[in-house]
């Protein structure tokens, strides 16, 4: 894992340690600096250069009030319209029918999430167009809008489901919130876990007393459902069975793909930690003392004995060091190798002046 490729290129060098009194200053030095970066969030205030270090939805800059607004018009909005437009063209949608408007959301609802169980199908070329519409649509909806939906519903069950599990463990919100930050994704997996449970459990028992299947075929036509292969063998059929598919679809579909990707991540994450481990086990030879020393002095500060172990963790790689010393450079106007306040300040009024 070591390599003895320099972690830091370019004109900037950093100080010999020559002294015993030197070493405990630069140490002070590196803390204050580095300290707060660890913990910065960036804000929307400061500009659009801001918003370029994160990765937001289409919606990632209004007030979270008027985010959830948002959400739930434009999910009001498709649906209404996809319930127009086939409740228009319901002559040129054959199948099994109950109720003309319920068969348009019904149809609406399948189209947009796959499912297409093939108990309602168009029947024009009019009505194949409009399906091709929606169904791209639809998944596009799915992925921006109510996927970022259910993560908030999931994410609001983290910490209720923390305290279930470490409820006589851990006290005060404090704790809470850190141990759930720390293990954020695996606690998303048990979320998702027990609320795909509980989705495939209402849905069998309703197909069961409502639809009249028997128990296997309630549980394989949920299965088939939620999974999006919807064979078409057996549906909701019935109206009050078609009313209860329009919610538990859209949100049993969501339920089960968000499952999928925290499985995808929990086995990365825990990849990840074992290779962190691995690092901070291992004991330190001089093969990795000289891979770290960044400026061949024959001596590993803190800063560079970080920047070393880092990058073995697979945390940041040369191209991430590279641009940041690129930073560092056009702050470092003097080329004294460090960074003042007065830098700040010129390097500031410089492109000021600039622009």
């Amino acid at each position: 894992m070591a390599s003895n490729q320099p972690l830091v290129s370019g004109s900037v060098t950093l100080k010999t340690q020559t002294s015993n009194v030197d070493r405990p200053k630069k140490r002070r030095v590196r803390r204050a600096r580095s300290a707060p970066l660890a913990h910065f969030v960036p804000t929307d205030a400061n500009g659009d250069d801001d918003a370029l270090l994160r990765s937001e939805s289409i919606f990632g800059r209004l007030n979270p009030t008027l985010k959830k607004v948002a959400l739930s018009l434009t999910v009001i909005v498709y649906m209404g319209l996809g319930t127009i437009c086939f409740y228009t063209i319901r002559n040129q949608i054959k199948g099994k029918k109950t109720n003309a408007i319920l068969d348009a959301l019904y149809f609406c609802v399948v189209t947009m999430t796959t499912v297409g169980y093939g108990d309602l199908v168009p029947n024009s070329n009019l009505a194949k167009l409009l399906a091709c519409a929606f169904v791209f649509t639809g998944m596009a909806l799915i992925g921006l809008i109510l996927a970022k939906a259910a993560d908030y519903l999931v994410e609001k069950q983290e910490k209720l489901l923390f305290r279930a599990l470490h409820m006589y463990k851990i006290d005060g919100e404090i704790e809470v919130l850190k141990e759930v930050e720390h293990n954020r994704v695996k606690y998303k997996f048990y979320t998702t876990s027990i609320l795909l449970v509980v989705f495939v459990v209402t849905g069998t028992i309703f197909q069961y007393k409502v639809e009249k299947l028997d128990l296997v075929d309630a549980f394989y036509c949920v299965c088939s459902t939620i999974t999006t292969l919807g064979y078409g063998d057996i549906s909701f059929s019935s109206k009050g069975g078609r009313v209860f598919a329009v919610f538990w679809i859209l949100t049993g579909t969501i339920c089960v793909a968000k499952f999928f990707l925290y499985v995808a991540e929990v086995n990365t994450e825990n990849r990840q930690r074992a290779l962190v481990k691995w690092v901070l086990s291992r004991r330190t030879t001089s093969l990795d003392l000289e891979a770290a020393d960044l400026d061949n002095d024959g001596v590993v500060g803190a800063a560079e004995f970080v920047l070393f172990k880092l990058k073995e963790m697979g945390k940041i790689c040369q191209q991430d060091i590279s641009v940041i010393m690129e930073e560092f450079e056009e702050l470092d106007l003097d080329q004294s190798g460090t960074l003042t306040v007065s830098d700040i300040a010129l390097a500031q009024s410089v492109e000021t002046r600039s622009s």
